[in-house]
């Protein structure tokens, strides 16, 4: 079945329906338009996101990245980057291969459209100008066939007066036989005219406007076939994508199952742990008896825990004893004159405590356990006490404090909430 046959009278509803057909090739090329706005905005998000939460060169997150967990956490936002890639991707395609190539294609399509109908019209003025002749010539015929049968009767008239003369008669006559000649040719002409038309009508509507009908239905039929194919792109575009971002979601799944905690925890202890002893039990000093001197001295002697520390700051002054306990041992009576080594070495240090101004706090802290401070230069802390922070964990293990009374030494950092300044 084609239009040319079936639809030979509906020249209205043709043009109405394959214009119909165009606004909707328009309509889906805008409907594509924003919904690559739409991808084009996503990907662009994904992109700010994935920057903002990625870090920056020699930061401290980019050194954790030793730890699985957090070198997942890089993984993600690097399968989240070639993600994104791929929906640029759809973007660019669905714009390339939809939108472009339609509106180019419609473009042909209106200036076709155009030209058929351009035809029919040609074909309609034609037709319509054969009719008015045809009227014309009818109209005609008929005035001078009027004219014709008044001037015979008054030929015949004139005859039959007795009054009228032999020339009256004759003239008459010639009158009526003129305008029967004039009307012979209107009809001839009329005759000719009506052929004419009825074969240009023929042509019209078994020739011309079948075939116009025809070309324009053809048209309407590669526009369906080609709206088609765009409606199916829309979906390949995706398509062709998605082993990519399965790959991509793949590898995300990937970096949470190769995340190994108790491999995290290892890394911590080896690049953490001090390789201090825990701090042995606290001896009863009987000062009743009077403090045992040689146990105080091995006590002193045998360093225990940050004061190995001293081994590590030889460049720095250390504080062993606030000026309150220097008193203490340099009373008389209490420890005799005669003093030891390592008196001297405690006496050395206050000396240069003396000229040295206290460095300002960096943070703060606050103790969650009880520490005695047994070993020498630590100093003890009570659970809930607040103290300044003046040197942060070097990686050691331990953080150097102070009190308002400027007591100053060493806690485990672990030992402590920590916040320091910013």
């Amino acid at each position: 079945m084609d239009w040319g046959t079936e639809l030979w009278d509906q020249c209205d509803i043709i043009d109405k329906h394959t214009q119909s057909g165009l606004d909707l090739v328009e309509k889906y090329v805008k409907f594509v338009k924003e919904r690559t706005e739409i991808e084009q905005n996503y990907a662009k998000q994904l992109r700010n996101l994935t920057k903002k939460y990625s870090p920056k060169r020699g930061s401290k997150e980019e050194q954790e990245c030793r730890f699985s967990n957090h070198q997942a956490f890089l993984d993600i936002l690097n399968e989240m980057n070639d993600y994104t890639g791929q929906r640029e991707l759809i973007a660019e395609n669905m714009m390339i291969n939809i939108c472009i190539e339609l509106t180019k294609y419609l473009q042909e399509l209106k200036q076709e459209r155009k030209m058929h109908l351009s035809e029919a019209k040609k074909a309609q003025q034609s037709l319509e100008s054969t009719y008015k002749q045809l009227d014309n010539s009818k109209k005609r015929f008929e005035r001078e066939w009027r004219e014709a049968e008044k001037a015979a009767q008054c030929a015949e008239k004139t005859d039959q007066d007795l009054n009228a003369t032999k020339a009256d008669v004759e003239k008459a006559k010639q009158q009526a036989h003129m305008r029967t000649h004039i009307a012979e040719e209107c009809k001839n002409d009329y005759a000719s005219q009506l052929q004419k038309y009825n074969k240009e009508q023929n042509q019209f509507y078994f020739t011309d406007m079948p075939l116009v009908f025809n070309r324009l239905q053809d048209m309407d039929e590669r526009r369906i076939k080609k709206l088609a194919h765009g409606y199916i792109l829309f979906a390949d575009t995706e398509r062709h994508v998605m082993p990519i971002i399965g790959k991509c979601l793949e590898g995300m799944t990937r970096t949470g199952t190769n995340v190994n905690e108790r491999n995290d925890s290892v890394v911590l202890i080896e690049q953490h742990k001090s390789g201090f002893e825990r701090p042995g039990d606290v001896e009863f000093e009987d000062y009743s008896q009077g403090i045992n001197r040689a146990s105080s001295d091995s006590s002193l002697g045998t360093p225990k825990g940050p004061l190995e520390l001293l081994g590590k700051n030889k460049n720095k002054t250390f504080r062993l004893f606030n000026k309150k306990s220097k008193v203490g041992f340099t009373t008389p009576g209490t420890i005799s004159d005669d003093t030891d080594s390592s008196q001297a070495i405690y006496t050395e240090f206050d000396d240069d405590f003396e000229e040295e101004e206290l460095a300002a706090p960096i943070g703060q802290c606050t103790a969650l356990y009880n520490f005695p401070g047994s070993s020498e230069g630590t100093i003890s802390m009570q659970e809930g006490e607040v103290l300044s922070v003046v040197e942060e964990d070097k990686g050691d293990g331990w953080t150097r404090v102070r009190r308002n009374n400027r007591d100053e030494g060493y806690i485990p950092t672990s030992y402590a909430t920590i916040t320091l300044n910013k």
